[in-house]
């Protein structure tokens, strides 16, 4: 007989989703029974840390990951960092484990009626299989959402007495070969029309977000910053890195407010913004929406972001496709000079430690390997991070999307799970590692090449910049006095030490490239106020 359970792993298979986040509870142990030999079981030891590992793993990827949470509580355990997978348009399938369906309605123990509220609004769909034999095709359905635009995370609640029952073949014999595609190519005349526009800039500005990186959209997107000699900027609080940071026209990370965003782009004519909302802002600076003069148009694929724009026109359809047809038909301009390049600021470190974030983070790049990948997790100097970065590949570089602490350590795991042949920095404060700390077992048991790099300023750095620029007095709990990042990585079996000279640290980066697993190195640095918009 086939029952529910070995027809979902068959199509878990056919969809190539073998590998497995989760952290089992009783819910779920009859989806694990018969757990085929060529799947592959991630254990978290949180929940939070399995939904963080999944993430890091499908962006470092490029395709869905599934992930396999316990009942009501283990699923509100990650909805902070599902939050992130939602910002960063991650596409997750997360399941958890219902209780049998004839318990559900008495309130019996890890039974929860209303479990597909648990996850909203952070996912894009979530539903309850109506019966056993639907699960199939419930699980299909959940697979094409996450991966249909804009692409995200979805949740199934999972009844436990569902997996022994008898599939229905009919039901399920056509779910393997299906296929659901994205064609959003934009009518000839529409490309006309914008190649015009950006043909008859005299100073124009690219703008690019996360959508554009991946490797059918990046040389493209590349292409046509040259083609169009357009200064380019990525788009505020990015979650990924989605244009070469040393390329000469790219001129680094817009701010977080309105105000900094028109202050930036002031002398531009035309914006072109490839891949990003219009625009994600954080720190609360009014002022105009864009300078006297400066047009925008935005390319995208959720018609949510185009309509919620508060200026700018907007286009919305598969932005690696429109940028290959405005590469086509926007010709070049020999008579106009690209912008001049931005100048990288020398910072050589001192002798000891503290280290200044600039210098810290001019040593940390002229220490990786090209082919590394790269979490930043450390908000309170993420524009010195920025002003240093060199990363020239797609698929790079990860930070939290949407502000929630505890998922660069984990994040960091899934993407050396992705490609254990690339080596993996997880840059973290002192205050957010320990949000993520369980993702350093799951690190220890997979012997994966992450340095978990701890920048240890003693307390909510990001927060101390808010205080200053909101003029707040007396703030409690922004102090993190005795953390010892070290002794805990060793015990969760992670080799770890704490420099505190410039030689140590130097040695230290060096040995990023050849790390063969993971290793914790804690930093003592100072705290800087971050300027915020």
């Amino acid at each position: 007989m086939a029952t529910v359970r070995n027809t979902v792993h068959d199509l878990l298979r056919a969809w190539g989703l073998t590998t497995v986040f989760g952290n089992p509870g009783s819910n779920e142990l009859p989806f694990l029974d018969g757990f085929p030999p060529d799947f592959r079981y991630v254990l978290g030891l949180h929940e939070g840390a399995v939904l963080a590992m999944a993430d890091g793993y499908a962006q470092a990827t490029g395709r869905p990951a599934l992930v396999n949470l316990h009942s009501a509580a283990g699923l509100g355990h990650a909805v902070g960092n599902l939050a992130n997978a939602r910002a960063s348009q991650t596409p997750l399938v997360v399941t958890a484990g219902q209780q049998n369906r004839s318990l559900v309605g008495l309130n019996a123990v890890l039974g929860e009626p209303d479990l597909v509220r648990v996850p909203e609004p952070q996912v894009k769909w979530a539903c309850e299989p109506a019966t056993a034999q639907d699960v199939p095709r419930a699980l299909s359905e959940a697979f094409h959402r996450a991966t249909l635009p804009p692409a995200g995370p979805v949740f199934v609640s999972l009844p436990m007495d569902d997996w022994a029952q008898e599939a229905d073949a009919d039901a399920v014999a056509l779910l393997p070969s299906r296929r659901v595609g994205w064609a959003g190519a934009a009518d000839p005349d529409v490309i006309a029309e914008l190649a015009g526009r950006m043909a008859a800039a005299t100073a124009p500005a690219l703008v690019v977000g996360p959508e554009v990186d991946d490797e059918r959209a990046h040389a493209t997107v590349v292409a046509l910053a040259e083609r169009w000699r357009a200064a380019v900027w990525t788009a505020p609080t990015p979650p990924r890195c989605p244009f070469p940071t040393r390329h000469p026209l790219w001129r680094g990370v817009l701010p977080p407010s309105i105000a900094g965003v028109a202050e930036h782009l002031e002398g531009h004519d035309l914006v072109l913004v490839l891949g990003a909302p219009v625009f994600r802002y954080h720190a609360h600076r009014p002022g105009p929406w864009l300078p006297d003069g400066t047009d925008l148009v935005a390319v995208g694929s959720d018609p949510g972001v185009a309509a919620r724009a508060a200026f700018g026109d907007a286009l919305v359809g598969d932005v690696a496709a429109i940028a290959r047809q405005l590469l086509a038909a926007l010709p070049a301009d020999p008579d106009r000079a690209a912008p001049a390049p931005r100048t990288v600021p020398h910072a050589e470190l001192p002798d000891e430690g503290p280290f200044p974030a600039d210098a810290l983070f001019a040593a940390l790049t002229e220490a990786l390997p090209a082919h590394a990948r790269l979490v930043n997790e450390s908000t309170a100097n993420t524009t010195q991070f920025w002003t240093h970065l060199d990363l020239r590949e797609p698929r790079s570089l990860l930070f939290p999307a949407a502000g929630g602490l505890g998922f660069g350590l984990p994040a960091a795991v899934g993407m050396a799970l992705a490609d254990p042949t690339r080596p993996v920095v997880a840059v973290l404060g002192d205050g957010a590692t320990q949000y993520g700390i369980a993702g350093l077992w799951s690190a220890a048991q997979h012997r994966l090449p992450v340095t978990f790099l701890v920048l240890r300023n003693g307390g909510y750095g990001a927060l101390r910049g808010f205080v200053h620029q909101l003029s707040v007095q007396n703030a409690p709990g922004l102090e993190l006095p005795d953390l010892d990042a070290v002794r805990i990585a060793e015990g969760y079996g992670v080799p770890a030490c704490r420099v505190s000279t410039a030689r140590e640290l130097k040695a230290a980066l060096a040995e990023v490239a050849t790390a063969t697993g993971p290793r914790l190195v804690e930093v003592p640095v100072p705290t800087e106020l971050r300027k915020l918009g």
